[in-house]
């Protein structure tokens, strides 16, 4: 099964949150609900930590109990601004979180191997009377305080998000590389985007770094609007100055396709799928956006974190603070008139509803809903005539309020189109909408009245072409008299008994014949008539095989084959008349027929066709008994010369 797109999934995710019911829940139901939150918490960890080495997996469930005490203290403090907890890597690699205040480690220092790191990310952004520097020692010395009061080894380490974000804008991307080899403990998203776009951009410059201007972090997470379900918007910048060998559209297309897939491939590798929302512009694209002020392009500019930069982006981030990149009158102008021109596309889309979305969406069914009734599809305008002669009076099937709804769309329609209305309200576009939702329904209920009928006249059809065909077998076989009731016992004697049809073909005639008598007691299912159906036909193609091939012996009874010089032609006795073929062998064979007398001779012969012949021999008797009488060897004499010989059992 295909995997649904994102776009699919955040319209599915949306749906399913309005249809919620806001219940209160019960005591006990919030706890089972913590309970599980718990259970799946725990189930993530490990998950998330399962690729590590064997002994780092086994530290770390010694020291669990001790980080889940930490991250609970230190969310009870500060639940509204902790954006991540994570347990950092081997002290070896937290170099780069070492701040410049900080005196350089002692040769004679030691570090202590029982040591559990801890990264704690901060949104600072509601700061706004205390320095960052003053807010995070404050916080640092809080988070310390609480690790020490759970154990010596914690050694938490506080980040606030303006600090990281700093580092990003100076060019500094390792503190970005700390946060993607963490473990996740606590986590809004924050720490899910970092890791994914550190190893998608990892990805993207080891095969593309000579045509990678900038690589940004935007959209909800950088804006503070994020939840655990926000895609993870990132913007790449592609230098297509050089390009000569192909078009520029040629290189965004094939780059964005790889870069895209990538994306996919680092979803797989850390677990966060389908999140990873990719925008990949050209340079001169971009340059140009800029000069018309594409609004798209002024947020990416405010609000984007370089992951990474060849010293283009961080420019112009600066020069838009700056007041310095300013939209032309020109871009101005067009985007004044955006409004409008949004305005008209939304009334002619209302239009729209009226002459095409609702006209096809209950003309079309109700065509459908004709040809399977048995009426070739009819014009849009004969349509409404049509449905109200058959579904209304004929089979009383539809009510006519139904009828007079497709007559007032497709009036509507006409209106729209040749400009005698020119637009339409939204109270009407509702009031459209909701009667053709409703006349829909009806449809399908239409739909499940004409199959109802047409069961009805196939198993009747069924019926009596099954018992005429029975009859004609029979009376092939010379049994004239066959009285309905005893159909089945005459058959089975006059052709089963005597060996001439299988035993098979008796049984399927019993089990039409007891459809039938459900039929008439209303208890045939639809499943029940089509399969009679199909064993019905099988049953009619062996009684008419059977018929062919009497039919044939009956004819070769008939014939009189002869041969005269190196020819051989054959006369064939119908009950009245015989056929003459001069030579059989031919391939374009001349015919003649002949009235046969009351004496046996044959009367004037006259010129005929093999289609003449062909009709003769589907509908005239073939006798029973052929007898041949003297007179005839006469007229083969007269026919084919004095030399004619007779031919016995050719």
């Amino acid at each position: 099964m295909p995997k649904k797109s994102l776009k699919a999934k955040k319209i599915e995710a949306v749906k399913k949150e309005e249809k919620k019911e806001e219940i209160k829940p019960s005591k006990v139901e919030e706890e089972i609900k913590k309970e599980d939150a718990k259970l799946k918490k725990e189930d993530d960890f490990s998950k998330l930590t399962s690729s590590l080495p064997r002994e780092a997996q086994e530290k770390l469930a010694s020291i669990k109990e001790k980080i889940d005490k930490f991250q609970k203290k230190a969310l009870e403090k500060f639940d509204k601004y902790i954006m991540a907890i994570a347990l950092a890597p081997p002290p070896q690699q937290l170099q780069a979180l070492k701040q410049p205040a900080q005196p350089p480690q002692k040769e004679e220092e030691k570090i202590n191997p029982d040591q559990i790191n801890i990264l704690i990310l901060i949104d600072d952004s509601d700061s706004k009377k205390m320095m960052k520097d003053e807010l995070k020692n404050k916080l640092s010395a809080i988070m310390s305080g609480i690790a020490k009061e759970i154990d010596l080894n914690l050694v938490p380490q506080t980040i606030i998000l303006t600090e990281l974000w700093q580092n990003c804008f100076d060019g500094k991307y390792e503190l970005l590389q700390v946060f993607a080899v963490s473990a996740p403990i606590y986590d809004l998203g924050m720490l899910a985007a970092i890791k994914i776009a550190e190893i998608h951009k990892t990805m993207v410059l080891k095969k593309f770094e000579r045509y990678i201007v900038s690589y940004v972090l935007a959209g909800s997470l950088i804006q503070g609007r994020a939840t655990q379900k926000s895609d993870i918007d990132v913007f790449i910048v592609i230098d297509d100055t050089d390009v000569k060998r192909m078009t520029r559209a040629e290189l965004k297309d094939k780059l964005r396709a790889i870069i895209i897939g990538m994306g996919i491939e680092a979803g797989e590798i850390t677990g966060i799928r389908n999140k990873l929302n990719i925008q990949v512009y050209i340079l001169t694209d971009f340059w140009d956006s800029i000069r018309e002020a594409n609004p798209i392009i002024f947020t990416f500019l405010r609000d984007g974190v370089p992951f990474y930069d060849r010293g283009i982006f961080m420019p112009w981030k600066q020069l838009l603070h700056m007041g310095k990149i300013k939209p032309s009158a020109e871009a101005i102008e067009i985007y004044m008139s955006t409004g409008e021109q949004m305005l008209n596309r939304v009334r002619f889309k209302m239009k729209e509803i009226g002459m095409e979305d609702t006209f096809w969406a209950i003309l079309t069914p109700s065509q459908a809903a004709l040809m399977l009734y048995g009426v070739p599809p009819p014009t849009p305008k004969e349509t409404p005539d049509i449905m109200r002669d058959i579904f209304v009076k004929k089979e009383k099937l539809l009510e006519e309020e139904y009828v007079e709804i497709l007559e007032n769309n497709i009036k509507l329609r006409k209106e729209l189109e040749h400009g005698d209305r020119k637009e339409l309200s939204g109270k009407e576009v509702d009031e459209l909408l909701k009667n053709s939702d409703k006349y829909l329904k009806r449809i399908d209920k239409l739909f499940q009245q004409i199959e109802k009928v047409k069961r009805e006249e196939d198993m009747l059809k069924v019926y009596e072409t099954t018992v005429n065909l029975v009859r004609d077998v029979l009376k092939a076989e010379g049994i004239d008299e066959i009285p309905e009731h005893k159909l089945e016992k005459i058959f089975e004697d006059g052709l089963i008994t005597t060996g001439k049809l299988p035993v098979e073909v008796l049984r399927t005639l019993r089990e039409i014949i007891k459809a039938k008598m459900d039929y008439d007691d209303k208890k045939l299912t639809k499943p029940e008539v089509e399969s009679i159906k199909k064993d019905s036909a099988a049953f009619n193609r062996q009684l008419i095989e059977y018929i062919q091939r009497k039919r044939g012996r009956e004819l070769e009874r008939a014939k009189i084959r002869v041969k005269y010089g190196d020819k051989y032609g054959e006369v064939l006795l119908l009950e009245k008349e015989a056929y003459i073929t001069y030579d059989i062998d031919a391939q374009q064979k001349e015919v003649s027929r002949a009235p046969i007398k009351p004496d046996g001779s044959l009367g004037s012969v006259q010129k005929s066709s093999i289609e003449d012949m062909e009709k003769a021999i589907s509908t005239a008797q073939v006798p029973k008994n052929v007898f041949i009488k003297e007179p005839i060897f006469e007229n083969l004499k007269d026919i084919f010369g004095r030399n004619v010989e007779v031919l016995m059992n050719y």
